[in-house]
């Protein structure tokens, strides 16, 4: 077999017809000067939509996801209270109170103590008791819930939920 025929080159000399062609097709000129492209560029590409079903929750999940975030608003309560106690404190808030209640009882009642009820020590306790109740409610309300969002889902098909890639 022979090798298939090659069309003859011409030389090159300056510049080609075809390559000013080219050149000259690129743009064109306006009665204003300006030169406009001739190839319109590609139309923006339209936002690809879904259109899905959340069908079922894994309780696991919501389990271990609830619990991380029941645990972050625990500590953001103890730390909370700790500072509110320290700024009525700070603020001489209790000695009012203190005043306030003396002047409420008279010279009959005796002396009102707010911080022998109140102290830092027992405000900090209730906020951990409340926070470790918190956080054993707010697990075991999310995880229902999800097992309760699994039944219903199974019944009527979920929630359709419509993501876009904007």
């Amino acid at each position: 077999m022979s090798a298939p025929a090659r069309p003859p080159q011409r030389p090159a000399s300056g510049t080609s017809s075809a390559a000013k062609a080219a050149g000259r097709a690129a743009v064109r000129p306006t009665s204003t000067g300006n030169r406009t492209p001739l190839v319109k560029p590609a139309p923006k590409a339209k936002a690809r939509r879904a259109r899905l079903l959340v069908s079922k929750i894994d309780p696991w999940s919501v389990l271990k996801m609830s619990f991380l975030l029941s645990v972050a608003l625990g500590i953001i309560t103890v730390v909370a209270a700790i500072v509110l106690w320290s700024v009525l404190d700070l603020t001489g808030v209790f000695g009012k109170v203190n005043s306030l209640m003396s002047d409420v009882q008279g010279s009959e009642g005796g002396g009102f103590d707010l911080k022998k009820y109140a102290s830092l020590g027992q405000v900090a306790s209730f906020a951990v008791i409340i926070a470790v109740v918190n956080v054993v409610l707010l697990t075991a309300l999310s995880m229902l819930s999800a097992v309760l969002y699994n039944i219903a889902a199974t019944l009527v098909g979920g929630i359709g939920v419509t993501l876009t890639d904007d």
